[in-house]
């Protein structure tokens, strides 16, 4: 399912905020940026390795 934003998503998933607390700092912070674009966990989850692989 898809959602408004990050925040809504958050409120109705759990496992999404779950997900995102357990992210570094600095990932968490990129991903703040673009709140309208992450609306389900698919695409947090998208975002988040995207970023991630750029740090290896």
């Amino acid at each position: 399912m898809k959602y408004p934003d990050m925040y809504d998503l958050f409120q109705s998933e759990p496992e999404a905020k779950a997900y995102f607390d357990s992210l570094p700092d600095y990932v968490k912070e990129q991903i703040g940026t673009r709140t309208q674009g992450v609306n389900s966990l698919e695409s947090l989850k998208h975002y988040a390795e995207n970023l991630l692989r750029g740090d290896d």
